[in-house]
């Protein structure tokens, strides 16, 4: 009987979520023979740039937020018979009518409620409440999201299923030719310091520009110039960007360090790789991750690793990089300047990086999921022999 995926989230929407449902999607093909999975598919949705694996399709052109799918999607799942429903993303429908695991990433309107309006945050409690209420089991990308569902929404631990993310398989270290390529593509550096993510206020990139001067301003001192100078570097910020988010950049013009940062804006999938081992470090100073997952994408393609010490970053990064508190810029500058001075500490940090992701894999999220599902199941089961009693 099979098990349905909803992977209407799979669009250029959802970029996050969307590579989330491809990635997970796939490997649960590759290593769960015994599942009869099935995607929930909207055809009219705008195509994504990953691929969705091929497996059979339930075509249902409602998108999650249209309140029709409330009673849509119940529908196409007891057409198609379907034995499990598992919701990535929190605006699905409440009554699915079958056992149903809920994925959950992280509680930013909530931990920090200041970037959004009072309707938002109430939306967005409110909604998920009725998606924890709908899962028999919940999904946590960390342990830190695990924790956060317990704080925030007082759920049973032993209801909660944690899933780490992984790199994707392409994502290893590139040739310096391919590197080449894409510096060129992009109007890099030859020598660059890469930051690689959204501008949302909780990135962190005003601080992180704010470090680079700092760090510039450092290495200039006689006691650093020989090793530690960073201004034969530029520090890189690539990835989508709203425009609603604009102080790094202003930061960048009223400090003048334009030729000093360089904002290169989104970046192809398939010059990821490259992009991540062309740097001569990766800087990620947000505030807050349920996973954190470009930190082990640049481990995996070689690149040493500066992040915060805050939220699901620990886990992910364990002892393979330097860990600096997010809110304080010359702590920063500090991790900055200690890396990029330092070959030996680089290489360290490469060869930890490497080994640390390698031990996350798309392959064990699929399995731990898998696990998930016949704990919904049997959840389920035991559930409906209630009904049936109180009947």
């Amino acid at each position: 009987m099979p098990v349905i995926l909803d992977a209407r989230t799979a669009t250029d929407h959802f970029p996050g979520i969307g590579r989330y449902v491809v990635s997970l999607a796939s490997a649960l093909a590759r290593v769960t023979a015994e599942i009869n999975l099935m995607l929930l598919h909207d055809p009219s949705a705008p195509s994504m740039r990953l691929t969705l694996p091929d497996l059979p399709r339930i075509h249902c052109p409602v998108s999650p937020f249209s309140i029709r799918q409330q009673w849509s999607v119940p529908s196409h799942l007891r057409r198609a018979k379907a034995t499990l429903y598992h919701s990535p993303y929190y605006l699905m429908p409440y009554w699915p009518g079958v056992p149903t695991v809920f994925t959950c990433y992280d509680f930013i309107p909530l931990i920090y409620p200041e970037y959004f309006t009072a309707s938002q945050r109430l939306i967005y409690r409110t909604t998920h409440i009725l998606a924890i209420n709908t899962a028999r089991v919940t999904l946590a990308i960390s342990e830190a999201t695990k924790r956060d569902l317990v704080r925030f929404f007082g759920v049973d631990p032993q209801r909660i299923v944690v899933t780490p993310l992984a790199a994707d398989p392409h994502l290893i270290p590139e040739p310096p030719d391919r590197v080449d390529f894409v510096q060129r593509k992009y109007s890099l550096p030859e020598r660059y310091v890469l930051y690689l993510g959204s501008n949302k206020p909780h990135k962190n990139l005003a601080r992180l520009v704010q470090a680079w001067q700092i760090s510039n301003l450092k290495s200039q001192t006689p006691a650093l110039r020989a090793g530690a100078s960073v201004s034969n570097l530029k520090l890189v910020i690539a990835g989508h960007w709203d425009n609603r988010y604009l102080e790094a950049k202003r930061f960048v013009e009223e400090q003048g360090l334009q030729e000093q940062v360089v904002f290169a804006g989104p970046v192809a999938e398939a010059d990821l790789p490259a992009l991540y081992s062309g740097a001569s470090l990766f800087v990620f100073p947000s505030l807050y991750e349920g996973f954190g997952l470009p930190v082990i994408e640049a481990m995996a393609c070689g690149a040493p690793v500066v992040c915060s010490n805050t939220s699901s970053l620990p886990e992910a990064a364990g002892d393979a990089a330097l860990l600096v508190d997010p809110l304080d810029a010359n702590a920063l500058a500090e991790a900055i300047i200690r890396a990029l001075a330092n070959d030996e500490l680089r290489h360290a940090l490469r060869e930890k990086g490497l080994a640390q992701a390698a031990k996350f894999s798309w392959e064990q999220t699929a399995r731990e999921t898998h696990k998930a599902y016949e704990l919904a199941r049997s959840c389920g089961a035991a559930y409906n022999h209630r009904q049936e009693n109180a009947r």
